[in-house]
């Protein structure tokens, strides 16, 4: 890619097609990229689609489909495209959040190039155009696949997050099996002895139940639930995009006891999204037996790999490598607050491991509860 070729753009504002019912927002059109804030036109669309032919894995939240997500309300989810002449060569999207812009999550890039570009160069035309976006907000943070040194040297401080577990589809769902680790094997057997189901949601009444066993799960006592409660408009919503998700549902004697969520980008990657479980069913394993059956059916689908969403000692249970997400974090707070907050956190971590055993078991179970 030759420099010149980052010199290209339109030079002017835009609009765009926006699929919902609201008026249409207006696409940014600077040097070298685009800012768009909204579902593309037909042209955008088509050129961004033909972009994740030539990315190594392409996920659904790297495609359009992000802005017809119903989950971001009024976080004004926002996506910057890498322009080289008339080809788009470098996505990244994200969301405003209070004071921040955010791009991924810990466990979720949002980032992605391709194949035959660049990086460096792409990534920092990404980051120019997400500072443009950002504004004044006092954080901006991205989350990558693989480091990105261009972010460094725009002052990103960078951090490397534990991952994903990640398996490799392709190796068929046999040769899986066998990496599972003997109690996961064990746990999946006993579910299918109890006689368990899985089935894919389909129609209005699959809907109904799993919004119920949604609400159920909010209300368990086993864990904290952060994440609040959607409505069922919203649910339904979210639950229709079958061009990018599938819900897979566990049920005992025809009562739903649990749901397992995954989202992709066909042809792309495949990742797990959401779980819901009855407490009182668990000792049934049903979470052992859904995330068999999603590894199955996405072998059958030609899908090459698949990430659990998480490095947990259940997910690495289920063999795969843990692939490792590097965080990128530009803190424009006086003092730098929120790199501050973390390092003393740090901090007392490390401490802590120093500490007797019954003491630090104390203080985090302290810490735990509030």
């Amino acid at each position: 890619m030759s420099t010149a070729a980052f010199l290209w753009g339109q030079g002017k504002m835009v609009e765009v097609r926006n699929t919902s019912m609201e008026p249409p927002l207006p696409m940014q059109a600077k040097d070298n990229c685009l800012i768009l804030h909204a579902f593309p036109s037909s042209e955008h669309e088509a050129a961004w689609r033909d972009f994740l032919t030539r990315v190594e894995m392409p996920s659904h939240y790297d495609s359009p489909g992000f802005f017809l997500e119903p989950w971001w309300g009024k976080k004004r989810p926002f996506a910057v495209l890498a322009l080289d002449a008339d080809k788009i060569v470098g996505v990244l999207t994200g969301i405003h959040e209070g004071d921040e812009v955010r791009c991924g999550h810990p466990t979720r890039p949002q980032i992605s190039f391709d194949r035959k570009a660049d990086q460096a160069a792409v990534s920092g035309i990404l980051v120019d155009g997400l500072l443009a976006e950002a504004g004044h907000a006092k954080l901006a943070t991205v989350y990558s696949w693989t480091p990105l040194p261009s972010l460094e040297r725009r002052g990103f401080r960078s951090r490397q997050m534990e991952g994903d577990v990640v398996l490799d589809l392709t190796l068929g769902p046999d040769a899986l099996l066998k990496q599972f680790h003997p109690n996961r094997r064990r746990n999946i057997r006993f579910a299918n002895q109890k006689g368990l189901e899985v089935s894919l949601m389909a129609g209005e009444r699959d809907v109904e139940e799993a919004y119920q066993l949604h609400c159920a799960w909010q209300q368990t006592s086993r864990k904290k639930i952060v994440a609040k409660l959607a409505s069922l408009e919203r649910f339904k919503q979210a639950w229709g995009l079958s061009e990018n998700r599938r819900v897979f549902l566990v049920r005992r004697s025809g009562r739903l006891i649990a749901a397992d969520v995954v989202r992709f980008y066909p042809g792309g990657l495949l990742e797990a999204a959401a779980n819901f479980s009855l407490d009182e069913f668990l000792y049934l394993k049903p979470n052992d037996l859904v995330v068999w059956k999603i590894i199955e059916w996405a072998c059958q689908q030609g899908f090459t790999r698949f990430s659990l969403g998480g490095a947990h000692s259940f997910l690495r249970y289920f063999g795969g490598t843990v692939v490792p997400i590097y965080r990128y974090r530009l803190d424009r707070t006086w003092l730098r607050r929120y790199d501050l907050r973390e390092a003393i956190q740090a901090a007392g971590r490390r401490a802590l491991t120093k500490t007797p055993k019954p003491v630090e078991k104390l203080v985090r179970r302290i810490f735990n509860k509030d």
